[in-house]
């Protein structure tokens, strides 16, 4: 088993044979790595080695004593033995005596428990293991080694066992057994120093001492958020998913893709008679094999009892009542049952009869984030070749258009230029108008990472969110003061000769403008406006210029404005004037909020450009599809969301009245501002056609629903918010007559008209993406489907099959034409409605670690609604007692749209003068509040800003939708 030299390899002896151990590796890599297997249970992969179990210690030639091979490295020349009778002997030792503290039952049985015959291992052990008594395989990693080892517990030493702890059941995702429990210390490593949640400690000593959780707290009482990098840490079961307990033998493992928020982890989902039973995180570039508690926990969604299984037609005469309640279990009332042939026939063809009468400006398509990268293709293809408009959107006009048309406009490129994981190089952090612990759980660990290894993160929001815990500065300004903090650090960084000359010089445009503009903008004007003092903001903006390498991160706090595009044009110039961009630890990165929010951007589903970012009003690139599609196109950019709400309930008399629809996937009923509005709309159309696993709010307001695959039922690509295309593979079929999304569309299509032929399995989903990459080849010729399929992940830009990917571009050049970055200046714009003595607070929307864009999959979570099953607004303390609110209490919050009741939640990060909403609760939906303003650039509505009111009540007085 000798090893070729290795440049900087260390070579040292194994048990007599001669191996390479390359820089940093331990005996144990070292020995995995060349085949050799040593017995282990503190260390697994991705924690860091910490030698406390000394199950895996090695004998090495001139020492006194064995050593632990997780955390010693080796030496030239150094002589180890695994398998002498004196290491051995240690390895067996540790086995039994943690064997024999175990229950007789277990809760992590392996999968091929057998009971122990006489191996070559037990026979060099000796006489005294011919006592076999213990069940074996029940107790995972630890019954595993002691079955390769020939290790039983003798009864005299079972005789000793020790007391065994009551189990705590406390948890809704995870079950407590500390009999099982063998203090390893791997949830202590997974949650304090991978996580960073600091919820798990080993507390008091000797025979006493024990896992806890927080002050010795229930898990289901304690700080615990879920994440169950504890459960999938745990060798032994004492820490276990309540779904999957006892035996861990399942029918098959798949491959995928975590289907929440835009952090694309890598996952495995367990499947047993037809249920996803559990997921595990893989080992993907995005997340290194941790997960949050929607992905391990919030599974269940695809087998709820209210999934759809039919296509269904609405009865006749059955108004669409948009004011009333949706009442899924009551559908019968309002639906009946169909065929395939029938359903596709009168949704097909009551969008072609509307087109044929009033010209293809009549119709829309809403396509979805959640979905794959075939599908978004496929559908803004629909639109375009079947309706005859660009007329067609999806959800990022509700969370980063902003982002991407400054993007687009000042760097050439909607794409983050650095992943999420980047920050392990970055100095500074900026965290702006995002709370990551909450949106992007994943990407929040690496930034707590950074900051344990002295990284200063810099949390800028009006809300103290819980990534403000690790933060160097806490930079809470006030709602709506963005340009102002963002224009004051500019002001710093130039009127102090902090600006990079060079970079600037050979790489930007436009200094001059923004120099200019911001010598108005100093710390000291902005100080009262923004409410940071003038010395804190020449601290950060110091700090971010000087820095080796600075980067920032940004969410829907800076884009859902409307100044959002101005607020990313600061954001850009404060990278520029810095040069802190196209290095590693540096860059621009604004966090995607759906699984495929990216992707659908990149393949066009979005109304002004074809995949790939070609504008549909640039002749060159419209001809090119033309040829390529076989079919003339539109040459005019088509309607977004919130101005085809607008054009639905346009007069008759409008030429671009739209009046029939076609929705897959999206929940514009819930997720659409100024939801009245919004309601009316959907429900005013002539024709509306909703594809989707549920019956939504949407849905409730259709002719005809088209039951569609959850995520785990379909085979498909989808690009993180890295730029990471990856692939997620089917685990489950649909339920009873749902199909996959991708046929369907096709079908829809052949409705409209239009001869599409894709073969091959899962609806042809190969072929598609062969021609999506044709269609995007400037950014994934690289990437094939083969490609895809060995490698899982692949990171674009990808031009060439010997390609790897690149993480970080703008190295050298912006694909601009001018191959530099255009500043653009920005000034104040206030928000578009003020408080006032009626609506004297502002309302911030957002989202929850629990529960996910309108809930429609989280709250059919069993987990994920237990563990928050209720709607809340929250408030400073300060302001709930200028209220007379306490905790709990119920509250009307009411704007000049609309009004909700919800329960109260202290908060003490949202600053006075504020309330905070999740818009995910259909019984309390926030967007019946928000206001449907636009940024002039990006069509993105303003969110995160609009007048609200607040009173108690005694009880709420209205429930529902």
């Amino acid at each position: 088993m000798s090893a070729a030299p290795h440049t900087g390899a260390v070579p040292f002896e194994l048990d007599g044979e001669l191996l390479q151990a390359l820089p940093g590796e331990t005996l144990w890599q070292a020995a995995r790595r060349h085949g050799v297997q040593i017995p282990h249970l503190c260390h697994t992969d991705g924690l860091r080695p910490d030698g406390n179990c000394r199950a895996c210690v090695v004998e090495i030639e001139g020492e006194r004593t064995l050593a632990p091979s997780c955390c010693r490295a080796p030496t030239p020349g150094m002589r180890v033995h695994a398998q002498s009778p004196r290491a051995l002997k240690s390895q067996q030792m540790v086995l039994e005596l943690l064997l024999s503290d175990m229950p007789e039952t277990g809760y992590k049985w392996n999968d091929a428990a057998k009971t122990i015959a006489g191996s070559a291992c037990q026979e060099s052990a000796g006489a005294q293991f011919d006592q076999v008594q213990t069940p074996p395989g029940q107790h995972g990693e630890l019954s595993a080694w002691a079955d390769a080892l020939g290790v039983a517990v003798r009864p005299a030493l079972a005789a000793l066992r020790r007391a065994q702890p009551a189990p705590d059941l406390s948890h809704p995702a995870m079950a407590v057994h500390l009999d099982a429990c063998i203090q390893c210390n791997r949830c202590v490593r997974a949650c304090r120093e991978e996580q960073v949640n600091d919820v798990i400690g080993y507390a008091l000593r000797g025979a006493d001492s024990k896992i806890v959780f927080d002050l010795d707290d229930p898990m289901g009482a304690s700080t615990c958020v879920a994440c169950g990098e504890c459960v999938q840490a745990c060798p032994t079961g004492a820490l276990s998913p309540k779904t999957h307990i006892g035996p861990q033998k399942v029918d098959r493992t798949v491959d995928s893709v975590c289907p929440f928020c835009g952090v694309g982890c890598l996952v495995t989902y367990h499947v047993k008679d037809e249920k996803i039973v559990r997921v595990d995180g893989r080992d993907g570039p995005a997340n290194r094999g941790r997960l949050c508690v929607k992905g391990r926990f919030g599974f269940d969604y695809a087998h709820h009892p209210q999934r759809l299984t039919a296509p269904l037609v609405r009865k006749p005469g059955v108004p669409k009542d948009w004011q009333g309640a949706v009442r899924p279990e009551d559908w019968r009332e309002v639906f009946r049952e169909a065929t395939w042939d029938e359903a596709l026939q009168r949704a097909a063809g009551g969008l072609r009869a509307l087109r044929d009468a009033h010209g293809p400006k009549a119709l829309a398509g809403f396509g979805s984030a959640k979905g794959s990268n075939e599908e978004a293709y496929l559908f803004q293809k629909l639109v375009r070749t079947g309706f005859g408009s660009n007329n067609v959107d999806h959800c990022t006009r509700l969370c980063h258009a902003s982002s991407v048309a400054a993007l687009l406009e000042g760097v050439g490129s909607g794409a983050v230029s650095n992943p999420v994981s980047d920050v392990a190089h970055a100095e500074v952090i900026l965290v702006i108008g995002s709370n990551p612990t909450s949106n992007h759980p994943v990407a929040a660990t690496w930034m707590k990472n950074a900051a344990r290894r002295g990284a200063k993160i810099v949390l800028a929001d009006p809300r103290v969110t819980d990534i403000g815990r690790h933060a160097w500065r806490v930079l809470q300004f006030r709602p709506d003061t963005d340009v102002a903090v963002l224009n004051a650090l500019i002001h710093t960084v130039i009127e102090e000769g902090l600006a990079d000359e060079a970079f600037i010089r050979d790489r930007a445009l436009n200094y001059e403008a923004l120099r200019e503009n911001v010598r108005a903008y100093s710390p000291e004007a902005m100080a009262p406006l923004c409410g940071i003092p003038a010395d804190t903001l020449r601290e950060v903006a110091r700090a971010f210029a000087t820095a080796k390498a600075s980067m920032v991160l940004w969410g829907m706090g800076v884009s859902q404005h409307v100044h959002g595009t101005d607020n990313v044009r600061c954001l850009i110039a404060l990278a520029t004037v810095t040069g802190q961009i196209g290095r590693p630890g540096t860059g621009l990165h604004p966090l995607r909020g759906q699984n495929n929010v990216q992707g659908a951007s990149d393949a066009g589903l979005i109304p002004m450009m074809f995949p790939n970012y070609q504008r549909v009003d640039n002749a060159e690139a419209r001809a090119w599809f033309e040829q390529f599609w076989g079919l003339p196109l539109d040459d005019a950019p088509g309607y977004t969301v919130v101005e085809i709400m607008h054009k639905a309930l346009a007069d008759e008399a409008d030429p671009h009245k739209v009046r029939g629809m076609y929705i897959m996937g999206e929940n514009p009923a819930m997720s659409d501002p100024d939801l009245n509005h919004a309601r009316q709309a959907l429900a005013s159309l002539a024709h509306l056609v909703v594809q989707d696993i549920f019956l939504t709010e949407t849905a409730w307001l259709a002719d005809v629903v088209l039951p569609a695959s959850a995520w785990p039922e379909k085979t498909g690509s989808v690009s993180n918010t890295d730029r990471m295309v990856q692939l997620g593979r089917r685990a489950l079929t649909p339920p009873g007559d749902a199909r996959s999304d991708l046929w369907i569309v096709q079908q829809m299509a052949k409705g409209m008209g239009l001869a599409w032929d894709y073969e091959g399995a899962e609806a042809g989903v190969a072929a598609v993406y062969e021609e999506m990459r044709q269609a995007m080849a400037g950014a994934i010729a690289g990437i094939s489907w083969d490609r895809l399929e060995r490698e899982s992940s692949v990171t674009y830009p990808c031009l060439s099959v010997e390609d790897p990917g690149q993480p970080i571009v703008f190295t050298e050049r912006f694909p601009t034409p001018t191959g530099r970055v255009t500043l653009v200046p920005a000034d104040i714009i206030p928000a578009d409605e003020r408080p006032d003595a009626d609506y004297p607070l502002v309302l911030i929307t957002g989202r929850q670690l629990e529960h996910w864009h309108t809930g429609s999959m989280t709250r059919r979570s069993a987990v994920l609604d237990a563990i928050e099953p209720h709607a809340t607004a929250s408030l400073h303390g300060d302001e709930l007692a200028r209220l007379g609110l306490a905790p709990g209490d119920w509250a009307e919050i009411r704007s000049r749209r609309g009004a909700v009741q919800v329960r109260v939640r202290r908060d003490d990060g949202t600053p006075r003068g504020a309330v905070f909403m999740p818009f995910a609760y259909v019984e309390a939906a926030a967007n019946l509040l928000t206001n449907a303003a636009l940024d002039p650039f990006g069509k993105i509505p303003e969110f995160k800003y609009c007048a609200v009111a607040v009173r108690g009540i005694a009880q709420p007085q209205r429930q529902g939708g």
